[in-house]
């Protein structure tokens, strides 16, 4: 199961609440939402006619911008606008941590804890961790903490309301990555085809090469057999410088003429 697959149904409720509710009823309603456990997004119930006529009352406006908080923005947001906006209660001010790490993961993989520390004023390393901890046991993220390196390494996390106007920032972002994506494939494919025809003349060089070798060593074995088929052997003739004048022997002994 994908991370946050069931947040949209703990918002239901409130969804279903909210058709009434109006003024300080909706605002009333905003509190609760943003403070309820496992309530993590709330894009729909931002997007309600009666909730948005909110920001136009004077009154209730500052419970529209705590939704928009909630939806999209980060703690650092809060602190940085906390004059203008409802306090937050424990339940809320810790959700909000927990969202805020799900923005900041959106931006790169490794959180070092020096960074969490600062943009969620955590006091502590302990209380940093148990905090992450809690968040992935609540399925808001997956992660392992690396507590040699001082950092939170980020799997997954889950998805946040998007901010007006960023969708289409996301949808150039990923038109971006699939025209790059698809340069890295063609390259791909044009070097898996040299590849190929490398390999083809490869084979084909081999298979002359193996074919002239076989037929030189047929034609190198057929003379060889033919040349000790030819040969005869010669009979042993002295030559004429090597011929002797030997006399018969007489009666009366051998006699030896004399060689010039």
């Amino acid at each position: 199961m994908e991370l946050g697959a069931n947040f949209d149904a703990r918002l239901e409720p409130f969804l279903l609440i909210s058709k009434s509710a109006k003024g300080a009823g909706a605002a009333k309603l905003i509190q609760d939402a943003t403070s309820a456990p496992g309530v993590f997004v709330f894009a729909e119930l931002l997007a309600l006619p009666n909730i948005q006529e909110l920001a136009n009352n004077e009154q209730h406006a500052p419970f529209f911008s705590l939704l928009q908080l909630f939806s999209y923005r980060t703690y650092k947001d809060y602190l940085e606008n906390k004059a203008s906006l409802p306090p937050l209660n424990q339940a809320q001010t810790t959700k909000l941590k927990y969202l805020t790490i799900v923005s900041l993961a959106a931006e790169r993989r490794i959180l070092p804890y020096s960074l969490l520390l600062q943009e969620l004023q955590m006091p502590t390393i302990r209380e940093l961790e148990d905090l992450i901890i809690d968040a992935i046991y609540l399925d808001i993220l997956r992660g392992k903490l690396d507590q040699k390196e001082q950092q939170l390494e980020i799997e997954y996390t889950m998805g946040r309301d998007l901010e007006p106007g960023k969708i289409e920032d996301i949808l150039a972002a990923l038109q971006n990555w699939a025209s790059t994506t698809e340069s890295v494939l063609s390259a791909l494919d044009q070097k898996l085809a040299e590849a190929a025809a490398h390999n083809v003349k490869v084979q084909a060089e081999n298979e002359a090469h193996e074919k002239a070798y076989t037929a030189n060593l047929k034609e190198a074995q057929e003379r060889q057999k033919g040349d000790k088929g030819g040969r005869r052997p010669q009979p042993f003739a002295p030559s004429n410088s090597d011929n002797m004048d030997v006399d018969e022997p007489s009666m009366d002994g051998p006699k030896i003429r004399n060689r010039k």
